[in-house]
């Protein structure tokens, strides 16, 4: 009779810490979930989906308290893997007859290709120290700091000539819509 007593006093503390861990890192995990999938839906199943995985070894206490917040992304990024490769194997389903032979894919080139055309076209309005920085900064990604650098000029003159560079940019591609 005891022992019973001392395992249910047992289960309701485990209840307390499981609401506790549940209660301190959801949104953690719910936000690195949503940074992944990018839809609120998914990500509020597959947050469910996590602490369901975890909740026998949050129960078993198998994992330290330390360590939860680093196990629940590892499960949901488990999870989203999972997903992925399902989706990637089902493929898109497509009716067979709505399908034009001689269209398809022409429309996506060709879109790319104006746009990429544009762009281009943008660009050549800049200067060569603009337009140098934009393709640092922007298409390659550098960081000011590395294009300074890289430029031999102070990250202040950088942001500068960047920001100039976008207002320019702006300014034609609003003309040539």
């Amino acid at each position: 009779m005891f022992n019973k007593g001392k395992k249910k006093e047992s289960i309701k503390n485990n209840d307390e810490l499981i609401e506790e861990i549940c209660s301190a890192t959801w949104k953690d995990i719910y936000r690195f979930i949503y940074y992944k999938v990018q839809n609120k839906e998914e990500a509020e199943d597959i947050t469910q989906e996590t602490y369901a995985k975890a909740l026998p070894y949050l129960q078993d206490e198998k994992i330290s308290m330390d360590k939860c917040r680093s196990f629940l992304k590892t499960i949901a990024l488990n999870i989203i893997r999972d997903n992925w490769r399902k989706s990637k194997r089902q493929g898109i389903m497509m009716n067979i007859d709505d399908v034009e032979p001689g269209k398809l894919g022409e429309d996506d080139f060709a879109d790319a290709y104006a746009i990429r055309e544009w762009t281009e076209n943008a660009l050549k309005t800049l200067n060569d120290e603009q337009r140098t920085i934009i393709e640092l900064r922007i298409l390659r990604g550098y960081s000011v700091e590395e294009t300074a650098k890289y430029m031999n000029k102070s990250e202040g003159n950088i942001r500068v000539i960047q920001y100039r560079a976008l207002q320019s940019l702006g300014t034609v591609l609003k003309k040539s819509i």
